[in-house]
């Protein structure tokens, strides 16, 4: 027979610690306390895979699972020396609570019911062994809360009723009634759950803890469950145990009291305990806590035995722990410890200091600490305390948050970022042309482009906070408004973006700036032992690289040459070769751009010296360079002495339905081989020279976007070849390079074997590989994506985390293609995914050399690509 129910109490159980994917972590927890001697009220837990059976079979129970309960019960009533449900023996009434209790911690997302087994008679019985108040108050706690959580009252009812009572009286406080006054009430109380459900309220304990039991595992499956486990990755199918577990009573007078602590402050890690409790209460009451001498000072035998009992659960679990307990009549009673959710700050202190004390080695410090805690270091965040104004939501593109005045242009940012103002730049979505206006602005909002468009990945690039995909927001750009949610904001408003959240609030919120501690450094050293792979950063702007080498990147792994091209002097020149008419006329054009490039990467060889760059040759197709509006278009038909007609022309020549998949990345090289050849000049020529200055040479990596065939590669590597040649003979050297390609096509992927008979490295664009593979546009998916992560049809949104039943299969091949062809082939990641940790452990598992993302996220994967390796060692 299937063992459904687990009994725990009296200083054993018939669990331990790692039975929490059948317990759960509370069911589990308790069962180890209880292991451990210390003092925990008995009790039982049914367990997860009940849920499962629940939800697969319409809400019922398999039938031998009454027996075990009933079994349970019996052996808790004769553990507590009180019986449940036994009309004929009052004397001693055995009250339970009923709680949830998932395998990951949910605090507050599920269902709890407390003082089951109280009704009519076991209520005057209860008053006899404590007094009439404590017992009628505990009578009407339980009503409240059974018909909220079981009978579906709503609770506001009861409060209102209490409200009016006390008003009646004149009556202040809760203390101020008498068990009297309390019995009235619970009469008052079933008189609302007869009228608003039709039935009185049960009598019957067992009627009523049934009820309980199918409340807590229905609780799985509330709306603020299920948004709590998408947030925190959480599965469906893991279900919640329930614990049924003996009353201990925080409110039987002076002596006895209630609270929750932990180990070590959660916010800071300070190692000091870090709680609050009340005396003369319940558990719910904790919450709202009040001015009150120290625990020690008002119960000092409990504290001493309280801190005792920290001490042990922090040496066995390693790790610092948040406790629930009760003091009942001067006896301590632990109801829950399980690791305690903290802060990124806190969670670098308590790893650091804890294998400082020997409690943990380093590799398990590295382990401890959730990588992307650590935005919560290096972005702005908004005070927690802050209220939020909040006008929409969108996506949560870029982490960090800042407060801005509306600006709807990039111009008008730029503008008022030189006059000393703070602006947050509004758009539909952004361009590459839109790059100056991004820079100036403290943050980026947009209302169309999903997680990996434009606006997110420059935004991260960048280290700036971006929402994106806001779609409940309408800007107008001609009345220079947004709106959303009714409300109406114009031009020079303040809001506060929240690229953590995806929040847009009105008003400026309060902010608290990051703090890097030392904590921070010494674990990042510890993480780079621990990994194998490299961490490299996207990166094309000098603070970009500079940001990078200060997060500990190792190079660069993507520099997209395209941003280069925006700056007001450049994109003249970019404009004049797009619109010549003939290869002379273009070359002219590129003659003007080539001493421009080749300073960009000079500066880039200075900064990342030593260390390998990745320089991506032209990939966006050539129309993003032209202006949009007809007003652009006369303004830059007159700079650059042309009539607009002409302009007209040729952006309509350059018209592409879609462009994503159009004449962009190698096929410009191959119809426009002239702007390779100035790219790899002004790469050559960077590399020299600052070899020369430096005396260490430069090995510059030249990549080649969008190959999807093998003769493309080799065209355009010819081209690269004989560039470098002449380069060389020019000036008397023999640089060494490498060229290599993205694989950002499936076609790519499948031929592999054959495309690395030319390239030198791949490296994998899986932003266009997640498109192509899916067939879905990065930017207009946002808008149906989340109604397929929300229906399961998709785990997690394929643009954030790596796909690795699709995507994650063509990476597999290809590495293991390209490696047959190429031994020493290098790999790499350099799309979004390279700062996303569970995408980082695949790049891990499949053997890439090195994860390349935006400088702000290199902390993230030098972190999460340690714990990778750990994982498999």
């Amino acid at each position: 027979m299937v063992k459904w129910v687990y009994s725990f109490g009296e200083g054993k159980a018939e669990g331990r610690a790692d039975m929490r994917a059948l317990l759960g972590g509370k069911g589990a927890n308790l069962a180890e306390m209880c292991n451990l001697g210390l003092p925990v009220p008995p009790g039982f837990s049914i367990t997860t895979e009940i849920c499962t059976y629940y939800y697969v079979h319409d809400r019922s129970y398999p039938p031998e699972l009454s027996d075990q309960v009933v079994s349970a019960l019996a052996e808790l009533s004769e553990r507590t020396g009180r019986f449940f449900g036994d009309f004929g023996d009052v004397e001693g009434p055995l009250l339970v609570s009923v709680r949830s209790g998932a395998r990951a911690s949910m605090p507050g997302m599920m269902d709890t019911v407390l003082n089951l087994g109280l009704n009519d008679e076991t209520v005057e019985a209860l008053a006899k062994g404590a007094d009439r108040r404590f017992a009628y108050d505990s009578y009407r706690r339980f009503i409240q809360m059974y018909a909220d959580v079981v009978l579906g009252v709503d609770q506001r009812l009861f409060e209102e009723r209490l409200d009016d009572f006390k008003d009646e009286r004149g009556l202040v406080a809760d203390t101020d009634l008498s068990g009297d006054d309390w019995a009235e009430l619970t009469h008052d109380y079933k008189v609302i759950v007869t009228r608003e459900r039709g039935t009185t309220f049960p009598q019957d304990p067992n009627e009523q803890l049934w009820g309980a039991i199918g409340a807590v595992f229905a609780s799985w499956m509330n709306p603020r469950a299920i948004t709590y486990r998408r947030l925190n990755d959480i599965p469906e199918d893991w279900g919640t145990a329930v614990n049924v577990q003996a009353m201990v009573f925080g409110n039987m007078g002076e002596t006895s009291a209630t609270g929750v602590a932990f180990t070590r402050n959660p916010s800071t890690g300070e190692k000091a305990l870090y709680g609050e409790y009340l005396v003369n209460a319940q558990g719910e009451d904790v919450a709202a806590g009040s001015d009150k001498p120290s625990l020690q000072a008002a119960m000092p035998s409990a504290f001493t035995q309280f801190e005792n009992v920290c001490k042990i659960l922090e040496r066995h679990y390693r790790d610092m722990q948040d406790l629930e307990f009760t003091i009942e009549r001067g006896k301590l009673w632990m109801l829950q410890t399980r690791s305690g959710k903290r802060t990124g700050k806190a969670a670098l202190k308590i790893a650091a200091d804890m294998a400082d004390e020997g409690l943990i080695t380093r590799e398990e410090a590295v382990a401890r600490v959730d990588p992307m805690a650590l935005d919560q270091l290096l972005h702005p965040t908004i005070d927690p305390e802050a209220a939020r104004d909040m006008i929409a939501t969108g996506l949560p593109a870029s982490p960090g948050a800042a407060s801005g005045e509306i600006v709807f242009t990039p111009e008008e940012a730029e503008t008022l970022k030189a006059s000393g103002k703070k602006v947050i730049l509004v758009r539909v979505e952004t361009s590459p042309e839109d790059i100056h206006g991004m820079h100036a602005a403290e943050g980026i909002l947009t209302t169309r482009g999903g997680m990996t468009s434009h606006a997110a990945v420059v935004a991260r690039g960048m280290g700036k906070p971006c929402v994106s995909g806001a779609g409940n927001i309408r800007v107008d750009y001609e009345a220079q408004t947004l709106a959303a949610g009714g409300r109406v904001l114009k031009k020079g408003e303040i809001i506060t973006i929240d690229g953590s959240s995806g929040q847009v609030l009105a008003g400026a919120a309060p902010m608290r700036q990051p703090e890097l501690s030392g904590e921070f450094a010494r674990l990042m050293e510890w993480a780079d032992v621990c990994r194998r792979m490299a961490v490299r950063a996207n990166a094309e702007t000098p603070a970009d690289a500079r940001a990078a080498r200060s997060f500990g990147a190792e190079g660069i792994g993507l520099c997209r040459t395209e941003h280069m091209f925006f700056g007001a002097s450049r994109i003249v020149a970019m404009r004049e070769m797009i619109l010549a008419d003939t290869d002379d006329g273009r070359r002219a054009a590129l003659d003007k751009l080539l001493p421009m490039q080749r300073a960009d990467f000079v500066e880039l060889f200075e900064i990342m010296r030593g260390l390998p760059v990745t320089i991506r040759l032209l990939d966006p197709p050539l129309h993003e360079f032209l202006p949009k509006s007809e007003d652009e278009v006369a303004e830059v038909a007159t700079a650059m002495g042309v009539e607009p007609a002409r302009l007209r022309d040729r952006m309509h020549a350059l018209h592409e339905f879609n462009p994503m998949l159009g004449h962009r990345g190698v096929r410009l090289a191959i119809s426009y081989p002239a702007i390779a050849e100035m790219q790899a000049r002004a790469i050559f020529e960077a590399a020299i020279e600052v070899g020369q200055r430096s005396g260490e040479a430069v090995t510059p990596e030249i990549m080649v976007p969008l190959v999807m065939t093998r003769p493309e590669l080799d065209r355009v590597k010819a081209l690269i070849d004989a560039t470098a040649a002449a380069v060389n003979a020019e000036r008397g050297v023999n640089l060494a390079y490498s060229v290599g390609t993205m694989i950002e096509l499936p076609r790519a992927a499948l031929r592999a074997a054959e495309i690395a008979e030319s390239a030198e490295f791949f490296s994998f664009g899986t932003n266009d590989l997640t498109q192509t593979t899916f067939g879905l546009s990065r930017d207009d998916a946002s808008a149906f994506l989340a109604d397929y992560t929300k229906a399961g049809i998709l785990a997690a949104d394929p643009f954030v985390t790596l796909d690795r039943d699709g995507v994650g299969e063509l990476i597999r091949l290809a590495t293991e293609r390209g490696r047959q062809t190429r031994a020493a082939l290098k790999l790499g990641i350099c799309g979004e995914h390279g700062g996303n940790p569970a995408s980082i452990d695949f790049c891990e598992e499949v053997g890439l050399d090195y994860v390349s993302c935006s400088p702000f996220r290199v902390p993230i994967a030098r972190l999460a690509a340690a714990q990778a390796a750990l994982k498999r060692k």
